[in-house]
């Protein structure tokens, strides 16, 4: 499995990171909002689960998982 992120569409609603924070993360860009930051990107089978649930749940539609 493989994840990745539309930075640009980004908005860091940081559900992502409440759905598995072993693979998410939220920061401050320079710019001055919030942008997720994929810590694992190609996270180990036991979180699918939960990487998809963040997925489905992004309010910006940005996290595809690829297998």
């Amino acid at each position: 499995m493989k994840v990745k992120v539309d930075l640009d569409l980004c908005q860091g609603h940081s559900v992502c990171l409440a759905e598995c924070p072993e693979v998410f993360n939220v920061v401050e860009t320079e710019e001055g909002y919030p942008q997720v930051v994929v810590l694992i990107e190609e996270p180990p089978e036991e979180l699918r689960q939960r990487v998809e649930t963040a997925a489905t749940f992004c309010p910006n539609r940005v996290i595809t998982v690829e297998d």
